[in-house]
This record gives C-alpha cells, sequence and structure tokens, in this order.
C-alpha cells in the first residue's frame, strides 16, 4: 500500500518544465561536487493551492520569501553554492534590496536623443555597488542557480529532484527548508476542469492534509544531509515543544523555531540535545544588521560540526 507522499506523486503531475529543472540541479550538483564544494539548497516563499485545473482561483499564504531570499545571500558570503528554490515572483537575492520603486529612484535619465544614457544617482552608489558586486561574482562563478515553482505540486516534484541530485554529496548538502508550504490541498482528482462560475452558488470546497516530505526527505532521499526546518507559530508557549515533537518524529538535525510578531528580530535554535535564542541586538538592528545573518552564521557553525563529527 502506498504512503501518502507516494499516492501524492502518483496523482499530480510534475511542472511542464520539470525534466529541463531536474537537468539544472543535476549539472549544478556534479559540478560543485566534484570541487568538494558545499552546497545549500534554499527553500523560499509560498505555495499555492490551486482550486481548478485551468487555474484562476487559488489559495496562497502571506509570504513573501524575505528570510530564504536574504539567508541565500549570506550562504553564499560563508562560501556554499546556493541552490535557491523559491516561488515565482517572490523576493530574490539581491534584488530583494531594490524591491518596488527603491530602484528607480537610483536612477537618472540623461535624454540626448539618440545617444540617451542611464546613470546612477550619486548618493545611490555605495548603496548599489556591493550588492551587484556580488551579484555579479555569484553568476561568473556558477555559484547560484535559481529554480521556481507555484504550486505545492511544483514543490513537491522540484524538492524530490534537487535531493536525488544532492544525495552523493552526503553530509556536505545542507537543506535549509524556509518554504511556507501549504498545510492542506485539493486533490487533483477533485478539481474541476474550468473556472468555477459564482452564478452557480458558493463552492463546497474539502481540503485535505499535505504529506510531510522531512519524512522520506530525511530517512530516504537525502539520509546523510544536514537538514534544517523552520516553525512559525503565534503562541510563544508550545514553540519549542512543536519544534522538539517535529525533531523526533522526523530525525533531522535542527529547528529553528520563530514567533510570527517577532521573526525580525529572534529566533530560537532546537536540536536534539538543547534549544538557544538567537537575536538581534537593539544596535545590530540600528545598523541594519539582518536577523538572517546570524541565523546562517549558526547554522554554518552547526554544519560543521556535524561534518567534523560524521561517521564515513
Amino acid at each position: 500500500m502506498a504512503s501518502h507522499w507516494e499516492e501524492f506523486y502518483k496523482t499530480h503531475l510534475p511542472p511542464t518544465d520539470f525534466e529541463d529543472n531536474r537537468s539544472l540541479l543535476k549539472e549544478f550538483c556534479e559540478r560543485h561536487n566534484s570541487t568538494g564544494e558545499r552546497i545549500a539548497l534554499v527553500t523560499s516563499g509560498g505555495t499555492t493551492v490551486p482550486l481548478e485545473h485551468n487555474t484562476v482561483r487559488f489559495v496562497d499564504n502571506f509570504s513573501a520569501g524575505t528570510r530564504g531570499a536574504a539567508s541565500a545571500e549570506y550562504f553564499l558570503e560563508q562560501g556554499y553554492a546556493v541552490i535557491f528554490m523559491h516561488r515565482t515572483k517572490s523576493l530574490e537575492p539581491f534584488t530583494r534590496h531594490f524591491n518596488g520603486q527603491k530602484f528607480m529612484d537610483m536612477l537618472e535619465l540623461h535624454d540626448r536623443g539618440p545617444n540617451t544614457t542611464i546613470t546612477v544617482k550619486p548618493d545611490s552608489v555605495d548603496v548599489l555597488a556591493p550588492v551587484l558586486a556580488n551579484y555579479k561574482a555569484a553568476q561568473e562563478t556558477g555559484k547560484i542557480l535559481y529554480v521556481t515553482f507555484t504550486t505545492v505540486s511544483d514543490y513537491f516534484w522540484l524538492l524530490r529532484a534537487a535531493c536525488e541530485c544532492l544525495g552523493p554529496l552526503g553530509p556536505k548538502a545542507l537543506l535549509y527548508l524556509a518554504a511556507a508550504v501549504s498545510d492542506f490541498y485539493i486533490p487533483s482528482s477533485e478539481l474541476p476542469t474550468h473556472k468555477i462560475q459564482s452564478s452557480v452558488g458558493a463552492p463546497t470546497i474539502s481540503l485535505q492534509l499535505v504529506p510531510k516530505l522531512l519524512a522520506p526527505l530525511v530517512s530516504l532521499w537525502v539520509p546523510q544531509a544536514f537538514v534544517v526546518s523552520f516553525k512559525l507559530e503565534t503562541d510563544e508557549n508550545i514553540l519549542i515543544a512543536k519544534a522538539r515533537d517535529s525533531l523526533n518524529k522526523y530525525k533531522h538535525k535542527l529547528v529553528v523555531g520563530n514567533m510570527l510578531q517577532t521573526r525580525r528580530q529572534k529566533v530560537v535554535f532546537v536540536t536534539p540535545e538543547s534549544s538557544y535564542e538567537v537575536l538581534l541586538s537593539r544596535e545590530q538592528m540600528i545598523n541594519g544588521m539582518e536577523i538572517e545573518d546570524l541565523i546562517v552564521s549558526n547554522v554554518v557553525i552547526s554544519h560543521s560540526n556535524f561534518l567534523a563529527s560524521f561517521k564515513y
């Protein structure tokens, strides 16, 4: 009898560009594994749950991919190659700094007919230059691979493919599962083909629990990897207990717990043996430091300790 997650794959088709993405993942992992590099898979942004096969309406969540996009930059700074698996149109490394009007406000237009030029305003150069330099370095060295998903089904297929490609790295692979994955979905067999018509009245929608992929991921797909998951709660009294339950159930290495109200300033690291807070000081916040810088630094230390103690 197939498990819940196996049944999900049997009843949901892969995204149309799946084979192309699988080839890119395979090439990226093989190239960086051949040089002994560590690879971090960073998942980021939210997944959608379609209400129709020809999707017009869907269930979504509020995640903009802020944590994942920032963390990917800090993993690059720490020397990792990065697979950035993110929701289409969510925040991305580097460009996240200039979202919306910010980038346009940094530019000046010099209209000279056919010789029109665009320059960066002098007071914006110090802001743009280091971000652009880091972006160029990541691109020129091939240290980052961008892979996009939209639906929870897309995410499932791409995550398994990424794990298959990361498996040969053993403990050098780090999975940083920061995406806000839907908890509920509508089975493909129960979706209407076309847009739900309001003229027939309000539909009754039956949701099912999304399979927990941490179980096969840790035990079957990348059993030697360093796997980090995230736990978001609104009740501080249950945060550590829920994180500990997850570790006991799935046997991965680390849960980063955060409260909805304070997630930009404080998180708690929960391991099988202990828990400790990581938080920004007031001075660090004033100086523009991001909590993701501290999170990634602590994760890298934990990964290094894991590698040092790993028994081949």
